[in-house]
């Protein structure tokens, strides 16, 4: 089984940007939990961020007949991007959505989620734990 796990724009950032609402926890500290549980798992886990929408397109794109899972923080694209949610909605492949902060509990306009009615799940609010867990649900539910 294989899971992409992608981070889209700012995220690079993590660690150092904004603190108080991201922790001070790397992208590249999330990526290398997330392969200890793809490890633990049995399962092969490929990391992937970019801050451009449409690289991030062709990764889901190219996903198609490779990854069985997506797990997505697609940043402030969640809020905005039609693209990638047509883009997911293309692939059928099943993914999870994954936001750092609680997205409800924050301004207005991050409230929203273009991706969620298509997730198998949405994660929210449990920091960069938030990944290790949606990968731990979406190799389970792929496994049922």
């Amino acid at each position: 089984m294989k899971i992409l796990v992608l981070s889209g724009p700012n995220l690079n950032l993590l660690g150092t940007r904004e603190p108080h609402i991201y922790g001070t926890t790397t992208l590249a500290d999330i990526e290398r939990d997330v392969a200890a549980v793809g490890a633990e798992l049995g399962v092969t886990v490929a990391c992937k961020q970019s801050n451009h929408e449409g690289v991030l397109i062709d990764l889901i794109q190219a996903a198609h007949g490779d990854a069985d899972g997506i797990i997505i923080n697609a940043g402030a694209y969640s809020h905005t991007s039609l693209a990638i949610r047509d883009a997911l909605a293309a692939v059928a492949i099943p993914y999870a959505e994954v936001h750092l902060s609680n997205i409800f509990a924050r301004e207005p306009e991050r409230r929203h989620t273009t991706l969620a009615a298509g997730a198998r799940a949405v994660l929210c609010g449990f920091g960069a734990q938030g990944y290790t867990l949606a990968l731990r649900g979406l190799v389970a539910a792929l496994r049922a």
